[in-house]
């Protein structure tokens, strides 16, 4: 406390202090944080690390090297916050992987499937002069927007300056949060947006479809044509049109699907299965697969068989803008989750296969206790960070083959159990 006393001492005496503005329904002043001045910003102090204003100061000199003006720093870090809920949420990541049901069941609920039928034809105009100039269905685009803010209703609310300078300071992916600060800094330089309306998620996703700042940078668009790539406000054009820009430069193929629901044959070849092992659609029909209607699989191009849950889970083939989608978050469940959400507002059908409800996920001690076990038991998973990945799968489906077990490579509590 006394180093803190110290150097607000030292920067008061350098930089005047400026007084906030009243804001109406603001308790009794005796109970507000005490602004300090840095570099002319007021910064609530009340619950920040004695070291956040130094950071602080240290940054300014750091964004100015990349190209941020002095105006710009001050605006964007005036009545900056340190976040304690922010480092809070950041360090308390459940554990838990959701299994991919309980994601789908919320992901593509009734509901949200009725509201993005609903948010299509709202924005009918819109997302198809989207999909005109991009070559992005607007039922995909509609998927992104259902999943990242429930159609525009839950875009985030934390301004992005407290938000990020809290993760910068805080260091456990300081270098990351940083380059994501100053992507910020650099939004508001160009009067893209005001800093007071630049909010979204704690972890920096901001707007309708949850853009990264490094992201919107590289591409988001002015589709309205006002000057501004604006994805924060009500209006979710620019948003809905940078989305589209961003799948179309992945790589997206208008009018192939993401993937399909398909039924494997018996006697099925598990280790064919996986998103890296691609092959022709010639190749899977000759050993049997077909759509869970009973009809061919029409080619697309290269694919592959995805198992998300196992044997006793749905199956699907996948195609090139599955890949595309995953460009946008890696997670399978996500991906999944958009396409089948896409599918649905079009007028899709329900996934047919079930899923087998009665297990569940495995815990970070757990999966890097299963591989140490692996390991030790000659299935070597090459390490055991507690991360799956391919050795981690290579290893389950040898071990499952010598158990008798179906060599699918889901990992399971059950080959932990086996294990032990």
């Amino acid at each position: 406390m006394r180093v803190l006393i110290a150097l607000l001492a030292v920067l008061v005496q350098v930089f005047p202090i400026v007084t906030p503005p009243a804001q109406a329904g603001m308790v009794d002043a005796s109970h507000r944080p005490v602004p300090r001045a840095v570099k002319g910003m007021i910064v609530k102090t009340a619950t920040a690390p004695s070291g956040y204003l130094s950071w602080i100061r240290d940054f300014h000199g750091r964004a100015r090297a990349q190209g941020i003006s002095d105006r710009t720093f001050q605006a964007a870090f005036q009545g900056v916050q340190y976040r304690a809920d922010v480092i809070e949420k950041d360090r308390n990541q459940s554990e838990f992987t959701k299994q991919i049901w309980e994601y789908l069941d919320r992901a593509v609920s009734d509901k949200r499937v009725a509201n993005g039928r609903d948010a299509v034809r709202q924005n009918a105009r819109i997302l198809q002069a989207v999909e005109k100039t991009y070559g992005v269905e607007a039922e995909v685009v509609a998927a992104i927007w259902g999943l990242e803010s429930s159609y525009g209703d839950y875009r985030g609310d934390i301004p992005m300056v407290d938000a990020l300078s809290t993760l910068a300071y805080d260091g456990r992916r300081g270098r990351f949060f940083e380059q994501q600060l100053v992507a910020v800094l650099k939004i508001i330089q160009a009067g893209d947006v005001a800093p007071r309306n630049m909010t979204g998620s704690w972890a920096g996703a901001m707007g309708h479809t949850q853009f990264i700042p490094t992201s919107y940078l590289a591409y988001a668009v002015d589709f309205t044509g006002d000057g501004k790539r604006d994805i924060w406000s009500d209006n979710p054009t620019d948003a809905l049109a940078s989305t589209a820009a961003y799948l179309k430069r992945f790589g997206w193929t208008y009018g192939q699907p993401w993937g399909m629901e398909v039924a494997l044959p018996r006697g099925f070849d598990y280790s064919q299965a996986g998103s890296r092992n691609k092959k022709s659609v010639a190749h899977w029909t000759s050993m049997g697969v077909r759509l869970a209607n009973g009809q061919p699989i029409p080619n697309h191009g290269a694919s592959s068989i995805l198992l998300p849950a196992g044997a006793r889970g749905a199956a699907f083939v996948i195609f090139k803008n599955f890949h595309v989608i995953a460009r946008y978050n890696a997670a399978d469940a996500y991906v999944i989750g958009v396409g089948h959400l896409s599918d649905r507002i079009r007028g899709g059908a329900e996934l047919r296969a079930g899923w087998p409800r009665g297990d569940r996920g495995l815990v970070f001690a757990e999966r890097r206790e299963m591989q140490q076990r692996l390991t030790a038991a000659g299935y070597n998973t090459q390490g055991a960070d507690g991360i799956v990945g391919p050795n981690t799968l290579r290893a389950v489906r040898r071990f499952q083959a010598a158990q008798g077990m179906v060599p699918d490579g889901y990992v399971s509590y059950e080959i932990l159990r086996r294990l032990r």
